[in-house]
């Protein structure tokens, strides 16, 4: 008798700045269509202003010249998304996603002097257990983490790592965001063993999202968070 399938875990489809090709990447039409298009979670990412402000945003800039760090909140409003909307604050990014997704912010910038900003947002949104924080700048994740232990917290990386157990240990995170052509078997296992959990980006061919599955990732993000739920579940199936 052949020995039986094993059937992978079920990874979270992740939807990347939202629904990245249904609505403009971090906008809140985006985030409204993350639930419907199959999505188990939705990736953001944040930068402060230089009031405060935390403004969904994926780059440093708007329109390659004005650095959001460098701009009030008044000022960000004044350079709408090209569907017309604002740029979001996380607070509006949150309650436009539905309550039943989780939440993976990845903070671009953050000055220490607004972290409690920041924690205090997730803390009073809608599903504050749901949502979790992952950024390059690993010392951000270290600093928040001291503040709020108990936040889910993830480290981003582009390379294959000697040791990549160290990066996680080094800023009290539980979750390696690995970019997707740098994921194996090996490291899946290694993070797993350790009692950590593996997220790919940005992963949009079915072939790919298949072999993530196999691998036993924990989540994948993509831009067709439609594509990742057929594919996750017919793998499952």
């Amino acid at each position: 008798m052949p020995p039986p399938t094993r059937v992978p875990p079920r990874p979270l489809v992740i939807a990347h700045r939202g629904a990245s090709r249904v609505a403009v990447e971090n906008s809140l039409a985006a985030f409204r269509a993350a639930g419907p298009s199959g999505a188990d979670a939705v990736e953001l990412d944040v930068h402060a202003t230089v009031d405060g402000a935390l403004m969904v945003h994926h780059d440093a800039t708007i329109d390659g010249r004005h650095h959001i760090s460098r701009l009030s909140e008044r000022s960000v409003r004044e350079h709408p998304l090209s569907n017309g909307e604002p740029i979001p604050t996380l607070a509006e990014a949150l309650a436009a996603v539905a309550p039943a997704l989780a939440v993976f912010v990845e903070i671009k910038t953050l000055p220490p002097e607004y972290d409690q900003r920041l924690l205090d947002v997730l803390a009073q949104g809608p599903n504050p257990a749901g949502y979790a924080i992952h950024s390059f700048d690993h010392r951000i994740i270290h600093r928040l983490g001291e503040q709020r232990p108990a936040l889910s917290r993830g480290v981003l990386s582009t390379s294959y790592l000697v040791r990549p157990l160290a990066p996680l240990d080094d800023a009290g995170a539980t979750m390696l965001w690995q970019e997707r052509t740098m994921v194996d078997q090996q490291l899946a296992d290694t993070l797993h063993e350790a009692g950590r959990r593996l997220i790919v980006w940005t992963v949009d061919g079915e072939d790919e999202i298949r072999r993530m599955v196999m691998l036993g990732v924990d989540g994948i993000t993509t831009n067709l968070p439609d594509v990742g739920r057929r594919v996750v579940d017919g793998v499952r199936a």
